[in-house]
């Protein structure tokens, strides 16, 4: 089911392009060998630090960008120690083109 969240989630620029590069992490974030954490999990997340510096944000607005895409479904979370890791939720992306495609 889409709700309206994912709408406001997508209506800012920023935002956006964050899903974006989520989509290709490794052809968007560096993930330099010997480096810890590692910017770039085994599952294609990407660490909080390391998109708030692509993006250019403050630490708080990048962490609401990513608390409001991860609350409308666009972003998934896994926490490892003080890192958090955010990657694209490919179902619900999929579930939104499926809608627009159908629905609008």
């Amino acid at each position: 089911m889409i709700n309206i969240n994912i709408f406001k989630a997508l209506s800012n620029e920023t935002r956006i392009e964050i899903l974006r590069w989520l989509k290709e992490p490794n052809k968007h974030f560096d993930n330099p060998p010997g480096k810890d954490p590692q910017n770039i999990d085994e599952k294609g997340g990407v660490c909080v630090g390391v998109i708030q510096k692509k993006a250019q944000l403050s630490q708080s607005t990048t962490s609401q960008y990513l608390s409001m895409m991860q609350r409308a479904g666009l972003l998934k979370s896994e926490r490892r120690g003080k890192w958090t890791y955010y990657r694209r939720n490919e179902k619900m992306i999929q579930d939104l083109s499926e809608f627009l495609k159908e629905k609008l």
